[in-house]
């Protein structure tokens, strides 16, 4: 993996991908391809996130509907860790507040003890993150169409 040289900023070669994807992390993805022609390694990692956050928001909809905050809060820690890994910033600090709200917590991480507002939080935060998810899959997936 390549050094964290945040000297430059913009990588020439990188597309630039908006404030959504962490160029950092993403360039490191690319770096593992054999070939920067079909990209078939990273596009898989990525399409493969994308199944996986398809799958993760259809069970927090139906946590939020059984108002399960303990699943919550694991769905909101996994879909964290694994935006993170594909460098999708604004989706993985959504999944971290539906984490701490899962967790009877407010964003501060202070006690929340009134679950309807911590399921309300969620309910709201689920929204935006699956906008923020469509966005940044539009936005890979033109990446991916055009290499």
């Amino acid at each position: 993996m390549a050094s964290d040289d945040r000297t430059d900023d913009h990588d020439p070669n990188m597309p630039d991908l908006g404030d959504a994807i962490d160029i950092l992390t993403f360039s490191q993805i690319l770096e593992m391809d054999d070939s920067e022609e079909d990209r078939e390694f990273s596009k898989s990692i990525v399409y493969g996130f994308f199944e996986q956050a398809e799958e993760t928001f259809g069970k927090m909809d139906s946590a939020l509907e059984s108002r399960d905050l303990d699943e919550l809060y694991r769905l909101g820690h996994y879909l964290k860790g694994s935006s993170a890994t594909v460098g999708l910033t604004k989706v993985k600090d959504s999944c971290e507040k539906i984490q701490r709200y899962g967790k009877r917590e407010n964003v501060d991480g202070s006690a929340e003890p009134n679950e309807e507002l911590c399921l309300s939080r969620i309910q709201s935060t689920l929204v935006s993150v699956k906008s923020e998810y469509a966005d940044a899959e539009k936005t890979l997936k033109k990446f991916f169409d055009s290499t």
